[in-house]
C-alpha cells in the first residue's frame, strides 16, 4: 500500500511542482502581454508533456505499481490531490468561493484544464501498455 501511495504522491508532486513553477512564469509575464486565456492555453503543451514524462517516471521508480488496479489506486490519489490542491489554493489564495472560482474560469481554456485532467488521470494507464511492452522486451533480450 505504501508503494501506490508513493506513486501516486510522486507522480502528483512531479506534475503540480512544474504547474506551480509554470504559474510563476504566466501570471506576472504572460498574462500582462496576452491574457489570461491565452496565457493558460500557451501552458497547456508543456503540462500534457510533463503528464506524459512524469507517469513514465513513476512506473519506472514503482515498479510493483505496473498492475491495472494497483496503478489505478494510485493514479486517482494523484488525481484526487491534484483537484484538492487547485480548489484549495483558490479558495485560500485567491479568497473566492468555490462557486466563484469555478465561474472565473475562462470556457475555452477552463474546457482544455478539465481535458488535461483527464489526460492526467489516464496517462499512467496508457504509459502502462507501453511500459508493459517494453519489460517483455527486455526480458527476451
Amino acid at each position: 500500500m505504501s508503494k501506490i501511495i508513493r506513486a501516486g504522491l510522486t507522480y502528483f508532486a512531479i506534475v503540480l511542482g512544474t504547474g506551480f513553477v509554470l504559474g510563476v512564469i504566466r501570471v506576472p509575464f504572460l498574462v500582462p502581454r496576452i491574457g489570461e486565456r491565452w496565457a493558460e492555453l500557451a501552458e497547456m503543451p508543456i503540462m500534457a508533456t510533463v503528464i506524459f514524462l512524469a507517469a513514465g517516471f513513476s512506473l519506472r521508480r514503482f515498479p510493483r505499481i505496473c498492475s491495472p488496479g494497483r496503478s489505478l489506486a494510485a493514479w486517482v490519489l494523484a488525481l484526487a490531490l491534484s483537484v484538492c490542491a487547485e480548489l484549495g489554493l483558490a479558495v485560500v489564495l485567491q479568497s473566492q468561493t468555490l462557486a466563484e472560482f469555478l465561474k472565473s474560469r475562462d470556457q475555452v481554456s477552463g474546457s482544455v484544464y478539465v481535458a488535461l485532467l483527464l489526460v492526467f488521470a489516464v496517462m499512467p494507464r496508457l504509459r502502462l501498455r507501453n511500459h508493459e511492452q517494453n519489460v517483455a522486451k527486455n526480458s527476451e533480450a
